[in-house]
């Protein structure tokens, strides 16, 4: 009989050729658990081949995964940050040796291209470093002298058990996001991956187990939103929710949080804007505006999304940008030389196209791309073109909406302050960027645009040296940087009386 670590190694040898089928149980208590009556589906989104079946979680198998976590708690919280930061240093650094391990299930569940997935898995175990550098960094206040022979401080403390729930586009950055600062702080996590990527937040737990964290620290439940997901942010033991997903359910997130004053970290939809003026490096604005826009098919909420480019430009910009569209070569994840993969659901696609549809009704010019290759060896997948668009109206789709797909608005503007109007009509505020050499220009744009995030004469790349958050539907709170300690700690208030 093949086991699961057989088919796993398997998987990993021969990038799942060989129709290898996982099934998976949830993660609990330091260990695999057997799969569950209820199950759900896992197939591949370039070729629509079955990749394994994982628990389809209700309430009883949250309730024991939050029970787990709340009684792990005080044993982690007890540790000092040092230490803590100790085994989420040691979890990055077999993160990393993982890698091509768990390259193979990336590509198989998400459908992401090879490259894709190992920049991807580097990156959470870079993110989960540094959270584990800031470990001996957390200070507390202190004030001296309140009244005469009377001082307070103010110490940080962990919430307890924190829900970690992430989306399919990036499963496993998306997390480390969540898991460096829970842990380091003292919380401890239960994980709920996307219905249709689990297997590699599945490894990922057993992985960071093995590399010291506690049993109990780090649980996984797999299933839907409405069940898994719901039973975990209304447990009363959920003390923090930290959520990545589209605006909508971040909003019914919120809305289930509230009925327990459960602190909530929404990171939401995002469409933003890049501004390329008439004295920018028209060549590497263009080619940052494609990659911004195409990676990992265009599905990320931190991406190109919408482009206003000067008239007297405007030409060569949009030449270059449907050009490299036009370029890209679009195949399976598991070939080395595809660099656009799949999108990752019939569902997703076909909301782009309905979004892309209704952009063209009202106008607009496709200059690259529109629709489906027509390489019948990709027909079984999700495929779809990098499209570039044309000065589509303002209030269209592609314009008010969030476009979660290899998809690009272009528009031409006369001016800066159009650009900026533009830039800021829009209900999301994730991220942004411009292009310009002119100094007033790009203070302009780092003041004005309403967003979480500029970049300046540089690609979209998030640091984590940088708190990350939108305003208005992008989300509420903060990931990255020494900030997200402050999200993941309740502030307590000391005063000292000194004996006279």
């Amino acid at each position: 009989m093949t086991s699961d670590v057989d088919r796993r190694s398997e998987l990993a040898r021969t990038g799942g050729r060989n129709h290898a089928v996982l099934e998976r149980g949830i993660f609990l208590d330091g260990a695999a658990q057997p799969i569950g009556e209820a199950t759900l589906t896992i197939t591949h989104p370039g070729d629509g081949r079955l990749v394994g079946r994982v628990t389809r979680s209700g309430a009883d198998d949250v309730d024991r995964a939050v029970r787990s976590a709340h009684e792990a708690f005080l044993q982690w919280r007890a540790l000092g940050y040092a230490a803590r930061g100790k085994v989420v240093a040691a979890g990055a650094e077999a993160l990393h040796a993982h890698v091509d391990e768990l390259v193979p299930l990336l590509v198989a569940e998400q459908g992401k291209t090879l490259r894709e997935a190992r920049l991807e898995l580097h990156k959470a175990a870079e993110t989960l470093e540094h959270h584990a550098g800031l470990a001996k960094e957390v200070r507390a206040a202190y004030v001296h002298g309140l009244d005469p022979g009377v001082d307070g401080r103010v110490l940080r403390k962990p919430f307890g058990v924190v829900a970690a729930i992430v989306p399919w586009n990036f499963p496993t950055t998306l997390l480390a996001n969540k898991l460096g600062p829970a842990l380091v702080t003292g919380n401890t996590v239960v994980a709920k991956p996307a219905d249709t990527t689990p297997f590699t937040t599945l490894r990922l737990a057993e992985i960071l187990t093995e590399a010291g964290v506690p049993p109990g620290v780090l649980n996984v439940v797999t299933g839907t939103g409405p069940e898994a997901g719901e039973a975990l942010i209304t447990h009363p033991l959920t003390r923090k929710v930290g959520f990545t997903g589209s605006t909508a359910t971040g909003e019914r997130v919120m809305t289930l949080a509230a009925r327990g004053c459960t602190r909530v970290t929404l990171e939401l939809g995002g469409s933003d804007p890049m501004i390329i003026c008439d004295d920018a490096d028209l060549a590497r604005a263009a080619s940052a505006g494609a990659m911004g826009r195409f990676y990992n098919c265009g599905q990320a909420c931190l991406a190109i999304k919408r482009v206003y480019v000067f008239e007297s430009v405007a030409d060569e910009v949009i030449e270059a940008v449907a050009a490299k569209a036009a370029r890209l070569r679009i195949g399976l994840g598991t070939d080395e030389t595809s660099q656009i993969g799949p999108m990752h659901t019939e569902r997703q696609r076909a909301i782009m196209e309905d979004q892309i549809a209704r952009t063209l009704a009202g106008g607009g010019e496709v200059v690259a791309g529109g629709g489906r290759p027509d390489d019948p060896a990709l027909a079984a997948g999700w495929f779809h073109e990098p499209t570039v668009i044309v000065d589509p109206p303002h209030d269209s789709p592609m314009a008010q909406e969030e476009v979660f797909g290899p998809a690009l608005p272009i528009w031409r503007v006369r001016d800066f302050d159009e650009a900026l109007r533009l830039a800021n009509d829009s209900p999301f505020g994730l991220g942004s960027s411009v292009w310009t050499t002119d100094l007033d220009r790009a203070e302009r744009a780092a003041a004005e645009i309403d967003a979480g995030y500029t970049w300046i004469n540089s690609p979209t790349k998030v640091y984590d040296e940088l708190p990350f958050g939108g305003v208005g539907a992008s989300g509420y709170g903060k990931e990255h940087g020494s900030e997200a300690f402050d999200h993941y700690t309740d502030q307590k208030s000391v005063v000292v009386k000194r004996w006279s």
